[in-house]
């Protein structure tokens, strides 16, 4: 909505004070009614409001319908009969009821314009300028500049002139709907027409474009070049008609002048087509004979280009029929310079060619070009992406790559058109002010980044810093984000596509652990422990893990330099709550522990089936008879000789388990780093 600018009048100072609160309103409906009434007197529009911005865009469009209304005037003649003019009534009532409804949306223009602040010349040194909101310099001004020809624009001319000019003329002169009815008509199309080109600059002006597509602006100058072939056309058909009517009229002087017949001006009136003397006068006269443009009998008018009008019979059809075929010559000879036409020496008809040729010339090139640029602006992404692929392949060949990078390379391009089309997210949002792309980052990335387990545990003023510092990610199938042992310079979090991550715990012989990461994921765990030390190095942490791209993955990337200021500002981050999520969903925590849990039950297993073989051998060795017998000695003797065995058994066993322990096929991995939490144990 528009807002009020400025309120002079004490009337609207007191309802201003009213609606403000100071005051409290126990007026009635009527009141609040006429309360409205003094909001809409006494208001100032500000021209840069979106309000004023629309109205221009409407106003825009009821201006070229009442500059596609106005040439409609010139259709009303017609030939009605043998030798006769007449007006259609049914076209004159629809077009005056077009043209009033036209009308008022000038009226309620120049309103606008009354109410409507202006910028003051002397305060444009800096900046947009100085409002001037006193309703007395504004139409003070309008007076000066613009309201004449507003006003110009605004009278019903063609009106007055079809129900008061031509009844009182009729009878005195029968080319009344033909040369009155242009002339007041062709008049006011100047200044109406004049409008539309200061009408353009300010929408310009105010929204940069005037079509908020290339599509809206392509068909606005094809809709201009229609507007100049109706116009063309409408004024070939009432030249058409003129040209007839000068030939009726200068045979009808010739038959006066040679006295053998009185031919009347008012006989080239289809209202007298029931009079007994032009029945009479019809019936021996020779001008329809001389007149006629299809007889090639001693016919010596020359119609010239006109001719077409009464070969077809354009001036006796039906208004659809004669409007469409007037539009198509219009359009026919305005886009080939009227290179087809044939014309007489007549004065104004060689005039309205060299009119026609010079404005068909200027205008054709007009559209083509303006056409052109709104309809390349539409392909001009592709254009770019094409040269630069184009350039690509070039360098390529030029470099010798081998075809398996060159593959890589086209399939990464095309990803990344399909994903952006063209468009560098990074320099539109840097160009924007930073609570506007704080607003935007937060929209784009706060319902993904959620989707982290990880981060769903932070608060939101947590998560607007990270959303702030994410930038966008992409990577194609078979793309390698991160090596084994490589420094991690940046945090990466999943949004769609597959990762494969993998180790060998630093290339170790018979040791590999791979899972898969999906959407909600997120690899270099190692960027955020490092961040997270409070004495952490410039030296970037090595990746414990190789990831591979499965598929095309699309992702938000958290920079190293980003993470460690989000860390280093915000203390919450130093949490147990987040300690025990981090350590829950890291891969490289997730890794260890399996294999610590792994290679500890193994160790209890051989340890359970050490114990198990030691009390059987010992079992053994105190219940075999004949080792008794052959020994030859007491009771004691036997049992010193097996608890000899049993000691010496119990040796062995302990050498074996040395050797397997040192086979084992589960090393023991390194424990990941561990930021320091003590900071913030009175917190949890």
């Amino acid at each position: 909505m528009h807002r009020i600018i400025s309120t002079p009048a004490s009337k609207f100072r007191q309802f201003r004070r009213l609606r403000s609160g100071h005051t409290p309103i126990t007026a009635a409906s009527d009141d609040k009614h006429a309360s409205h009434i003094l909001l809409w007197r006494y208001q100032i529009l500000d021209p840069d409001s979106e309000f004023v911005a629309y109205w221009n865009r409407v106003f825009l469009v009821t201006s070229l319908l009442a500059l596609f209304i106005d040439p409609l005037y010139f259709f009303l003649p017609t030939v009605g009969g043998p030798a006769c003019l007449t007006a259609d009534p049914k076209l004159s009532i629809f077009l005056t009821v077009l043209r009033t409804f036209a009308d008022l949306f000038y009226v309620l223009h120049m309103v606008m314009k009354f109410r409507t602040a202006f910028v003051a010349p002397n305060s444009r040194i800096v900046g947009r300028g100085d409002l001037v909101m006193d309703p007395r310099q504004i139409a003070m001004r309008y007076l000066k500049s613009d309201f004449v020809i507003d006003l110009a624009a605004t009278i019903p001319l063609p009106q007055i002139v079809i129900w008061l000019v031509i009844p009182a003329s009729r009878g005195k002169k029968s080319d009344h709907a033909n040369n009155t009815l242009a002339l007041f008509v062709l008049i006011q199309y100047v200044p109406r027409l004049f409008l539309i080109f200061p009408l353009n600059q300010r929408i310009q002006k105010t929204t940069g474009v005037i079509a908020k597509t290339p599509w809206i602006g392509a068909a606005y100058n094809l809709i201009l070049y229609m507007l100049a072939s109706h116009v063309t056309g409408a004024t070939w058909y009432l030249s058409s008609i003129g040209r007839q009517f000068n030939c009726w009229k200068s045979q009808c002087q010739l038959e006066n002048r040679s006295h053998s017949l009185t031919c009347l001006p008012s006989f080239l009136d289809c209202n007298s087509l029931n009079l007994p003397e032009r029945q009479f006068w019809l019936n021996i006269t020779r001008v329809i004979t001389k007149c006629d443009a299809k007889s090639k009998i001693n016919i010596k008018y020359k119609f010239g280009m006109f001719a077409d009008a009464f070969l077809n019979d354009v001036v006796t059809t039906s208004f659809k029929e004669r409007y469409f075929y007037c539009l198509w010559w219009g359009l026919r000879n305005l886009s080939s310079y009227g290179q087809n036409l044939d014309t007489t020496t007549y004065l104004l008809e060689t005039l309205f060619c060299i009119v026609l040729c010079i404005a068909g010339l200027v205008l054709f090139s007009l559209l083509i070009g303006n056409m052109q640029t709104y309809l390349q602006s539409m392909t001009a992404r592709v254009d770019e992406w094409r040269i630069r692929k184009r350039d690509t392949e070039e360098w390529m060949r030029h470099r010798q790559l081998p075809q398996n990078l060159q593959e890589r390379v086209r399939r990464f391009v095309q990803y990344k058109w399909l994903a952006t089309r063209g468009v560098d997210e990074e320099a539109i949002l840097l160009s924007l002010p930073l609570d506007l792309r704080r607003e935007i980052q937060h929209h784009l990335c706060l319902s993904l980044v959620r989707r982290v387990p990880f981060f769903s545990q932070m608060d939101d003023q947590l998560l607007d810093a990270i959303c702030e510092r994410l930038v966008s990610s992409l990577s194609t199938q078979g793309t390698y984000i991160f090596q084994e042992d490589d420094p991690v310079d940046e945090m990466l979090f999943i949004i769609r596509g597959t990762l494969e991550s993998s180790t060998t715990n630093g290339g170790r012989y018979g040791f590999f652990n791979s899972i898969t990461l999906r959407p909600g994921d997120f690899c270099g765990e190692e960027l955020l422990t490092w961040a997270l030390l409070p004495t952490s190095t410039l030296n970037l942490p090595a990746s414990t893990r190789t990831v591979k791209a499965i598929t095309e993955v699309e992702a938000f990337a958290l920079k190293a330099e980003d993470l460690k200021f989000v860390a280093s500002q915000f203390k919450r981050l130093h949490s147990k709550k987040l300690q025990h999520a981090f350590r829950y969903y890291s891969q490289q925590w997730r890794t260890w522990s399996s294999c610590f849990i792994q290679a500890a039950w193994r160790k209890h297993q051989k340890r359970k089936a050490t114990r198990e073989l030691l009390i059987k051998e010992g079992i053994y060795y105190m219940a075999d008879p004949e080792i008794e017998e052959s020994s030859g000695h007491g009771k004691n003797y036997n049992n010193l000789g097996a608890t000899f065995l049993a000691s010496r058994f119990a040796k062995n066993t302990k050498k074996g388990n040395a050797k397997i322990q040192d086979s084992d096929p589960v090393p023991q991995l390194f424990k990941p780093h561990e930021p320091d939490f003590s900071r913030d144990h009175d917190h949890v």
